[in-house]
């Protein structure tokens, strides 16, 4: 049961009557040759590796090995309930999530890669507050899982999500892809309103550029994954609400596609423009690499 376009996964649920999780289990057992048991057991671990880097990135207000992340995630979660935010308490306490995946990854912590290490905070972030608002079993964020991977799947099959070949929207924008058809899904929501929560996900950052500052992935990589979560809900709550996309999803990762290959060298996680270029940003690159730790392994 394979499927190399959004179409053809729309066409298997309603052909079989499945949902999009069960077309992607089918597919996994059918290329992988494992029991529907050891899938399961895998997804379940990498939930809990992904939990975990959520705990470790809140756990210290250590600085990260390049020294622009220094626990900006564990403030955040610590003030939450204090009267001088303008979001809500559970919004600011996903985006805190997200940044923490970050921190940890910065940090030489095991995270996820959910498509990549760029944008692995959020996936994990909006999974677990799922899981602590709508108190979710280990089964249904297995579901939400496979239901993530199907898009990032049809995505790398027509696409990429390196921010070097089509930079930051092809990271960010495929995380939050992932995470709002995953969010859609938890809700209750049809295959095809879970691929239109995907498709908003790209239309809200098409063309964002990857300009990490020093070529480290800690900013603004960390500040885009806590955007990500908010993408992410908010396209998820616009497909719960039927909104459709009046640009199919494969259109959508085609546009993504050709805008990522036109885009200048310099926007591709080079570190050539963008912020990564600004005077302050220059100056932090030379800082480190002069004179620290990290010169000896370059």
């Amino acid at each position: 049961m394979n499927f190399f376009s959004g179409k053809q996964l729309l066409d298997l649920c309603k052909e079989h009557e499945l949902e999009i999780w069960q077309v992607m289990l089918n597919r996994e057992l059918e290329a992988s040759g494992r029991t529907e048991k050891e899938i399961f057991a895998d997804i379940e671990h990498s939930l809990e590796v992904m939990f975990h880097s959520i705990d470790q990135g809140l756990a210290t207000y250590d600085r990260s090995l390049g020294g622009l992340l220094t626990g900006q995630s564990k403030k955040l979660y610590e003030e939450l309930g204090e009267e001088k935010f303008y979001l809500p308490d559970r919004t600011l306490k996903v985006v805190a999530y997200a940044m923490a995946v970050m921190e940890c990854n910065a940090r030489m912590g095991v995270i996820v890669a959910a498509p990549t290490a760029g944008s692995s905070g959020i996936l994990p972030a909006v999974l677990k507050d799922a899981k602590e608002t709508m108190n979710l079993d280990t089964q249904k964020l297995i579901e939400a899982f496979l239901t993530a991977g199907a898009v990032g799947l049809i995505v790398m099959q027509n696409a990429s999500v390196s921010g070097a070949q089509g930079g930051c929207q092809a990271e960010i924008g495929t995380s939050t892809a992932m995470s709002a058809a995953a969010l859609v899904h938890l809700k209750g929501g049809n295959a095809r309103q879970c691929l239109d929560a995907a498709s908003f996900a790209y239309k809200n950052i098409m063309g964002l550029v990857c300009d990490p500052i020093a070529g480290l992935v800690e900013l603004p990589c960390a500040k885009r994954n806590g955007l990500g979560v908010l993408n992410a809900m908010l396209c998820a709550d616009l497909a719960l609400l039927d909104v459709r996309s009046v640009v199919p999803f494969d259109e959508v990762v085609d546009a993504m596609n050709n805008v990522g290959n036109t885009m200048p060298v310099a926007m591709r996680e080079t570190a050539l423009g963008g912020l990564a270029a600004t005077p302050t940003a220059k100056g932090i690159e030379h800082e480190l690499f002069s004179n620290t730790e990290l010169n000896k392994g370059r």
